[in-house]
């Protein structure tokens, strides 16, 4: 059995592993469908069998196979829907196989769908007209439709391209087999899904939308399977998936070959939105209005409706197959990734919510209500194991964020208090003076521009910055008052802020009251400053009044032989503590 962590442990049940159940199929060849109309889901694959032989539909229910039919060509997808309005409601199973639809109800072949056939190159009928009628042998043949192949827009027809295989001893005798059929070119389908017809009911009827080979999207009538809508795509889509209704809105997002993702919507017959991708495309699931793509790149991204990437999310491996988890009993969807290191992990946008751990590599993945289980986990594995896991009632997966990025509680609604009367009032002024008022704000403004810029200038002019504007001696200052009276020791930290240039010939003075202070070196000189350090100039100042005042002390970084000071401080004194006579 696979081996879990023992917080993973508690919220999946082991319900059933098989490791030889010999299912080899892919999460687009896998559905859970009620097929008796007695309230059990059962489980539906497409098996692909040996490749080439024992392709099976298979229908499990619970651990046991209920029934198996032979396939005559590979699924390449499988899905159930609703096709009448007929009672009791019993879905029926669509195959894709090949260019054909095989649909089965009540587990029995009901109808069969073949896609339309291509045009033919005009050029290509003509020379196997010519080699029917014995103008051209098989060597001339092959010279021509190699030139046609080459040439050409039109593809050339299957038959063509296994005539050009052939051996040269073998083409006589392949001509003289095919030359009276009728030459046909023939696409495949390569995925499917269901697009509900008019209603959005679970049980409500749906219609089969198809991607082939030839870049084409159809979208099928479920009862008289008559195609309704073509849509073309720029390249070959792989994987598909369908919302809405058709009759009156939907939107079908496809996955292509040429790594692109596009977006049809009803209106149109060609891509409304693209998304380009750095890497192709491995799984495709959508989650509400978004689309979470798991491309080969190792990374896991979210895409808005639009084709706006929302986020994105590094793998630790290669991604193996994607599915959608929803629980709507719970309001819960999440995306499982099957990843090729052996380990499933549940993604709710980038958060890494759950992670398990599985004994072999996982090629399928189907989450929904199996027999009366609604939670259920069915995976397939690369040896051809089944695998069937419950989700506990009691399992709670958290909602923080495990990656970085924005906290939670930037998503929780502001409580914005009702409108008030004088909001309302002022609001109809605004809209009835909004000109007058903006004017009058761009008054204000630019007024307050300009005495800003006054009192800049005149600080400039009278060396009131504590830094220097001169571009020959750049100074800056600051100044440092300690003690508690009535001596304090006041230091200046002058700096040089030049690149490589010292200052010489610099001086600082001091003006005070003298008949509150007495400064011991009221006038000093200043060293030559190296650049980048900071200069500590101390000295002492004594206050001399008991009346408990105090005034400012102007300090003056000075230039010998400029009469300007480059730096002017004032340094407002504290109030000084009383006097202590002896």
């Amino acid at each position: 059995m696979s081996s879990l962590d023992s917080g993973e442990a508690s919220k999946w049940l082991d319900a059933h592993y098989d490791p030889v159940a010999g299912l080899y199929c892919f999460s687009s060849c896998v559905s859970l469908s009620d097929l008796s109309g007695d309230g059990e889901s059962r489980l539906v694959v497409g098996d692909m069998g040996a490749g080439a032989t024992g392709m099976k539909l298979k229908v499990y229910r619970g651990t046991a196979l209920m029934s198996e039919s032979s396939l005559l060509d590979l699924p390449s997808g499988l899905v159930s829907f609703f096709m009448d309005l007929h009672e009791p409601r019993i879905p029926a199973v669509a195959v894709a196989s090949g260019p054909c639809i095989y649909v089965y109800k009540n587990l029995r072949p009901y109808f069969k769908f073949t896609l339309p056939g291509l045009d033919v190159n005009s050029l290509e009928q003509d020379v196997w007209r010519q080699a029917k009628e014995g103008h051209i042998d098989p060597l001339s043949l092959k010279e021509l439709l190699e030139g046609i192949r080459t040439t050409a827009d039109v593809p050339l027809s299957v038959r063509s391209l296994q005539f050009l295989s052939t051996e040269a001893e073998d083409m006589e005798e392949f001509v003289h087999t095919h030359k009276q059929q009728p030459i046909r070119r023939q696409t495949v389908i390569t995925c499917i899904g269901t697009l509900k017809k008019s209603t959005a009911d679970d049980d409500g009827v749906s219609c089969l939308v198809i991607g082939t080979e030839s870049s084409d999207v159809y979208v099928l009538d479920p009862e008289a399977f008559i195609i309704l809508s073509k849509m073309s795509l720029p390249a070959a889509p792989t994987m598909m998936d369908v919302t809405g209704q058709f009759d009156v809105e939907f939107r079908i997002t496809v996955g292509c070959r040429n790594g692109n993702i596009y977006i049809l919507r009803r209106e149109s017959d060609k891509p409304k939105y693209c998304i380009e991708l750095s890497s192709h495309p491995v799984g495709l699931v959508r989650v509400g209005k978004n689309v979470v793509v798991g491309c080969t790149d190792e990374s896991l991204q979210g895409f808005s409706q639009r084709g706006k990437r929302l986020w994105r999310a590094v793998l630790p491996a290669p991604v193996s197959t994607m599915a959608a988890m929803d629980l709507p009993t719970r309001g819960f969807q999440a995306v499982l990734v099957a990843l090729s290191n052996c380990e499933v992990h549940l993604y709710r946008d980038k958060n890494l919510l759950s992670s398990i751990k599985t004994p072999d590599v996982i090629s399928s993945i189907c989450f929904g209500r199996y027999g009366r289980e609604d939670g259920t986990l069915i995976m397939t594995t690369k040896g051809g194991g089944l695998m069937v896991k419950i989700l506990k009632r009691t399992a709670a997966f958290p909602d923080g964020d495990t990656a970085p990025g924005p906290p939670v509680s930037q998503s929780i609604r502001l409580n914005v208090p009702k409108k008030t009367k004088l909001y309302v009032d002022q609001t109809l002024r605004e809209r009835e003076n909004g000109t007058a008022m903006h004017r009058a704000f761009q008054m204000d403004l630019s007024r307050m521009r300009l005495a800003s810029a006054k009192a800049y200038v005149k600080a400039l002019e009278s060396s009131l910055t504590p830094m220097s504007s001169s571009l020959s001696e750049p100074l800056k200052m600051n100044a440092v008052v300690q003690g508690l009276g009535p001596a304090f020791k006041l230091t200046l930290n002058v700096q040089n802020t030049a690149v490589c240039r010292p200052v010489i010939n610099l001086a600082v003075s001091f003006l005070y009251d003298e008949s509150l202070y007495r400064m011991k070196t009221p006038y000093m000189r200043i060293p030559l400053l190296v650049p980048g350090i900071i200069y500590p100039v101390e000295t002492f100042v004594e206050c001399t009044s008991d009346k408990g005042i105090s005034d400012i002390i102007k300090v003056f970084v000075l230039h010998e032989g400029k009469s300007s000071p480059l730096l002017t401080a004032h340094i407002n004194m504290p109030v000084s503590e009383g006097i202590i006579l002896n």
